[in-house]
């Protein structure tokens, strides 16, 4: 690159306007508050890093989630701009964390291209943040400054030399701001993963401090392997790829075609996913049909089973996975969170450097070229048979009630908006459903066993299976492009399974179906999922029925007003709502020391850090060496102590190792002592200590009573004593319920619960259920992996 290129300095930040409103408003500028919103301030620091990459100055990003939740994105970048700004008159990286529209992407002279959000991104994730430090490493030397909620609290402070270059952020998310706190290494990582293939060599090091996890992510075959991974390396043909660059657009393609049926497209411009498309995705889709077409017409025998009919859009895209990827100097997105491109002249440069890939591909390659025609052709008789399947459903459907599937018990009510019909699995609990509904309101079709995978069939087939005939015809809104709502015969579609395994696969199935085919119903509010009880507790004639663990724990929670109470040292006496108040500590206390667990601290040690006197509050843990009577009260608690001082390019973090009698080690960093899961742990115990007293302390019930030795025997004991004289049966099937019993607890519109099923996120719908319920094995593989940890006790 020349000299004039790789300038980047203070003049080359551009200032629009100021940071005044992010906090007021914040979802205007990063979409949301929850769980999205928050990941966003990740990706943005991170989308950062990766300008630099496009621009050709990184080569590695580093991530880093702290067990305090704060993170951190580190870059081997330019590093920004330290020196003052000519207009600002204050350090040019100041007026980038500060400034809405402050960096040096609007002049297209220091970035040529640059996704983020046009400059907002960083400046939006310090006004959002508790805190932040920036660290800056270029020209030989380090500097670092800290804000608070997006003003400075320190001046920009020279750190002496550094043999390195790049940016690191560290930021803590606002807890005033986000209704969520906690990232998920999962939802990070899936856009890691991306930006490595939209990048080619460019490493992505994910760490997870909070459960031990780390990722690289790099991709040398960039979104060529994109595509073979996505496919599992069961594509028909070889991988059909192209780039070029017109009018400074950018643009790269790479596809193939597997054996399934369903199209797999992703498109990016600028490295930010456009789930919506745009102009790229129009151009691309216009040059595929058009070739194939043409090619078809080239070859007479191709030709003649063509019949004259072109093949559709819908044809072409059967079975291909693609990837798309536009850098473009000036992208035009709809709407603030980017998900469709809008540049008019991009959808022509797409269609003709795909043209011009596919047609010499085709003309190079005529046995795959072939593979690729004549899955097309299947594809177009496919629809054709889907059509007429899709004709006799509909003909049918418009008979009268008597065409309606023989299984179904319809209700008499012909009110759309006051009739209900649950599709329930197996005759069985049909069978009970029908003796026990309204029958005025309440419809009832039985399922045979599991419908279709539908993800793995052709519509034609699909519409041939007798389940999801019936299913169709009983909503009487008929199936395609000719979809008609007004003609719903019931406005609550309620889906009605089994609490176990079998069930729950059912569920999906069914799901599955509606949301592939009846999206629009899903988003009318119409689909339900019931929800009957798993447990049934009874004593003598008297019985109640509980829908999951938790109601059963609250239930029993309830009892505990009957006549039991917890007695201290000193002679208090807790009762009634006091004790209830104590137990609801002492679950949430207990939510505290799973969460330790799973980053590996021990029961025991996690007691020894709550038991430390308050004599220094938690802040003086954080990123900082250890109190010294700390080191003595963990000695005295059987735990040898030794510090570790780790210093990197952003300067040096101090960790604790603590290594018990058994010569077991738990290393952490310090800053886990001022991290939610200490803190909070630390404030509820040091709550229920100030309230109950040192142990032993006792609990009575009547003239009995018992000693209790630390809270978690309390509850165990509490619980215990709630359960006498209780008996539970815990229910696997419907079946197993009466056709009353089904009726009180699943059906009854007095008492039943149902959930409505929503699309909050139609892309991560479709990405969930192609995931679970689709033909490629290995992200199904490696999404049990990754949530085996998280599965508790399952009927089988």
């Amino acid at each position: 690159m020349s000299q004039e290129s790789s300038s980047y300095t203070g003049k080359d930040i551009v200032v629009l306007e100021g940071l005044a409103a992010v906090r007021k408003r914040p979802a205007m500028y990063i979409g949301s508050t929850d769980t999205r919103g928050l990941h966003h301030l990740v990706y943005e620091v991170v989308d950062n890093a990766i300008d630099e990459a496009m621009a050709g100055y990184c080569t590695k990003v580093d991530v880093i989630l702290h067990v305090d939740n704060s993170v951190t994105v580190r870059d081997d970048g330019r590093g920004i701009p330290v020196d003052i700004h000519p207009k600002e008159k204050v350090p040019a990286v100041q007026v980038v964390m500060t400034k809405l529209h402050a960096g040096g992407k609007f002049d297209n002279n220091a970035y040529k291209v640059s996704g983020g959000l046009h400059g907002v991104g960083v400046s939006c994730v310090n006004a959002l943040s508790e805190w932040l430090e920036v660290t800056v490493r270029r020209d030989g030397k380090k500097w670092r400054q800290r804000y608070e909620r997006g003003t400075p609290v320190t001046g920009l402070e020279d750190l002496g030399g550094s043999s390195t270059h790049g940016t690191t952020v560290r930021f803590l998310p606002d807890s005033q701001i986000f209704e969520v706190s906690e990232f998920s290494y999962e939802i990070l990582r899936k856009r890691f993963e991306e930006l490595a293939y939209l990048n080619k060599g460019l490493k992505i090091i994910c760490s997870d401090e909070r459960t031990g996890d780390t990722h690289t992510f790099v991709a040398e075959g960039g979104i060529t392997q994109f595509v073979n991974d996505l496919n599992d390396g069961k594509g028909i043909h070889s991988i059909i790829s192209g780039s070029g660059v017109r009018d400074s657009v950018s643009i790269e393609f790479a596809m193939q075609y597997n054996a399934g049926y369903r199209g797999d497209i992703h498109t990016f411009a600028n490295n930010i996913r456009t789930v919506d498309g745009g102009t790229h995705l129009s151009g691309f889709r216009s040059a595929l049909t058009k070739s194939i077409n043409d090619y078809i017409k080239e070859q007479p025998d191709l030709a003649k089973k063509l019949k004259g009919d072109a093949l559709s859009g819908d044809d072409v895209r059967e079975g291909l996975t693609a990837v798309i990827s536009v850098k473009i100097p000036q992208p035009q997105f709809e709407g603030q969170t980017k998900t469709k491109l809008g540049n008019s002249e991009v959808a022509g440069i797409t269609q003709t450097l795909v043209s011009e890939a596919l047609k010499e591909y085709f003309h190079e390659n005529p046995k795959e070229s072939r593979v690729i025609m004549d899955k097309a052709l299947l594809a177009l008789i496919a629809r054709e048979k889907a059509r007429i399947a899709r004709e006799t459903v509909r003909r049918k459907s418009s008979l009268l009630d008597s065409s309606l599937p023989g299984k179904l018990s319809d209700c008499s009510s012909k009110d759309p908006t006051e009739c209900e019909v649950f599709i329930v699995e197996g005759d069985s609990a049909g069978g009970s459903a029908k003796k026990g509904r309204n029958p005025k309101t309440q419809a009832i079709l039985p399922l045979r066993g599991k419908i279709l995978n539908i993800e793995k069939v052709r519509p034609d087939k699909m519409l041939a299976n007798q389940e999801i005939q019936n299913m169709i015809k009983v909503m009487g809104i008929g199936f395609g492009d000719q979809i008609d709502f007004e003609k719903l015969r019931y406005h609550k579609i309620v889906i009605m399974t089994d609490a176990d395994v079998d069930g729950a696969h059912i569920r999906t199935l069914m799901m599955t179906f509606f949301f592939r085919h009846y999206e629009e119903l899903i988003r009318r509010g119409h689909l339900y999922i019931a929800q009957p009880p798993l447990f049934r507790v009874y004593k003598g004639k008297w019985e109640k029925y509980l829908k999951d663990e938790k109601d059963l724990d609250e239930f029993f929670l309830g009892r505990l007003t009957d006549g039991i109470s917890l007695v201290s040292r000193s002679g208090d006496e807790f009762s009634g709502p006091a004790f209830l108040d104590i137990l609801k500590s002492v679950e949430e206390l207990q939510d505290r020391f799973k969460e330790a667990y799973n980053m590996a601290i021990s029961h025991e040690l996690f007691e020894a850090f709550l038991d430390y006197p308050d004599s220094k509050p938690a802040s003086e843990f954080s990123r900082k060496e250890t109190p010294g009577d700390f080191r003595e009260w963990m000695e005295k608690c059987g735990y040898a102590v030794s510090e570790q001082t780790e210093a990197n390019e952003d300067g040096e973090r101090y960790f604790i190792t603590f290594e018990n009698t058994g010569g077991h080690r738990t290393r952490l960093s310090t800053d886990f002592f001022g991290g939610k899961i200490y803190r909070k742990a630390k404030e509820c115990y040091n709550g229920l200590c100030r309230l109950c007293g040192d142990f032993p302390m006792k609990l009575k019930k009547g003239d009995n009573t018992k000693e209790v030795n630390d809270f978690f025997e309390l509850r165990n004991l509490a619980y215990d004593e709630a359960r006498k004289g209780y008996q539970i049966q815990r229910y696997k099937g419907l079946g197993e319920m009466d056709a009353n019993q089904l009726y009180d607890t699943t059906m009854d519109p007095e008492n039943r619960v149902l959930l409505r099923v929503s699309i909050g996120d139609a892309e991560s719908a479709s990405e969930a259920f192609e995931q679970l319920m689709g033909d490629r094995v290995e992200p199904r593989r490696e999404y049990i992996i990754r949530n085996a940890v998280l599965a508790g006790e399952l009927d089988i």
